[in-house]
């Protein structure tokens, strides 16, 4: 058995539960978490952003070391350190063979997926296909990356989610060049992982935006050349810090239609506007047939950071141990499974960066 952050229902509370694991199948690998971040896309499974299958284990952002193969594992071992991805592709649909794993039909619609026991029998889902708010997990070892064991937990943990999803939509969706202006709305762990991505990418000004003064620190910790607390008049703002033209490149973390709005009216004629939060079915936007052929700009959105994790995890990874990126202002909270409940509030509230489970 072992424990895990259990949620009964939709708005239930959230209690540290035991669970039984299966035993790794063919395939299949178990891996004992060392670290696990709180992600936004945990709060969309319990507040009816999403609708999943209950009983529930949380979490799908972690890392840890393997402690047991089954048969015909390939690409682990027993003692490798490692990322886990809530999205291995199957390198065989459509998707895959065009070269966007990100868009894999495996994970199309993908909320929740049986595995495991409750202390009384009852079948537990796992979010995302991992569950990772446990001490263990058994996943598929396409779900595993593995990186160097200098690379502190607590930071491979965020190259499962935050990280890549953030520093990608920089540098795969947007393709970010240097000399180039950047505005950031939302400045949770994806927020901060954009920003400190656009620095990476040589970007010369970033102009940093949240609802949160308390934001402002960390964003130019992480490389914010600029800092604005959101408000009606944003996109006049950034047009005149940007000699009236507009950014370059606009990232949305939030999800919302508002700040959708103003991340587009933020952008240069001619620029990208990437959507990177996940946002409800029922919040709608509108656009005039004029205006999308006017300033011709670029609206897309960026799942998983358009990210081939087998590829750019290592390649992240590689970027924090030389300290050509750093991840220490994205880590707010350091907390127990027990704290999570905590950890979202202040989600809720808009406070701190991202907050991460030490499994000791």
């Amino acid at each position: 058995m072992v424990k895990a952050l259990v949620a009964r229902s939709a708005g239930a509370d959230l209690a540290v539960e035991e669970i039984e694991l299966p035993r790794p199948e063919p395939g299949e690998v178990r891996v004992r978490i060392a670290a696990a971040g709180v992600c936004h896309s945990d709060l969309s499974m319990i507040n009816g952003t999403v609708r999943p299958k209950f009983p529930l284990v949380l979490g799908h952002e972690a890392a840890g070391v393997v402690i047991e193969t089954g048969s015909e594992v390939r690409r682990v071992a027993e003692g490798d350190h490692v990322v886990i991805n809530w999205s291995p592709a199957c390198g065989e649909c459509a998707f895959c063979q065009h070269g966007e794993p990100w868009l894999c039909v495996t994970m199309e619609g993908v909320t929740s997926r049986p595995r495991g026991t409750l202390a009384d029998g009852t079948p537990t889902h796992v979010t995302l296909g991992v569950g990772a708010l446990a001490e263990e997990v058994v996943v598929g070892e396409g779900a595993l990356v593995t990186v160097s064991p200098e690379l502190p937990m607590a930071d491979a943990a965020l190259l499962g989610c935050a990280v890549l999803t953030g520093v990608g939509a920089v540098h795969n969706t947007a393709r970010v060049r240097q000399g180039e202006s950047v505005a950031v709305i939302g400045l949770g762990g994806v927020g901060l992982s954009a920003v400190a991505g656009a620095q990476l990418a040589g970007a010369e000004r970033i102009v940093a935006v949240d609802i949160s003064a308390d934001k402002e620190e960390l964003a130019r910790t992480c490389g914010a050349t600029d800092f604005l607390i959101s408000n009606p008049e944003l996109p006049q703002v950034v047009h005149s810090l940007t000699d009236g033209l507009g950014v370059n490149h606009t990232f949305e973390c939030v999800g919302r239609s508002d700040t959708i709005r103003a991340a587009w009216q933020s952008t240069r004629r001619g620029g990208t506007c990437v959507v990177v939060g996940m946002g409800s079915r029922d919040d709608k936007i509108s656009f005039s047939a004029l205006e999308l052929f006017h300033f011709a700009r670029t609206l897309t959105s960026s799942v998983y950071g358009s990210a081939d994790p087998d590829r750019d995890i290592p390649g992240i990874a590689s970027a924090v141990l030389s300290g050509s990126l750093n991840l220490d202002a994205i880590v707010t909270h350091q907390i127990s499974l027990s704290d999570v409940p905590a950890a979202f509030d202040r989600m809720r509230h808009g406070e701190g960066g991202r907050s991460i489970v030490l499994f000791t």
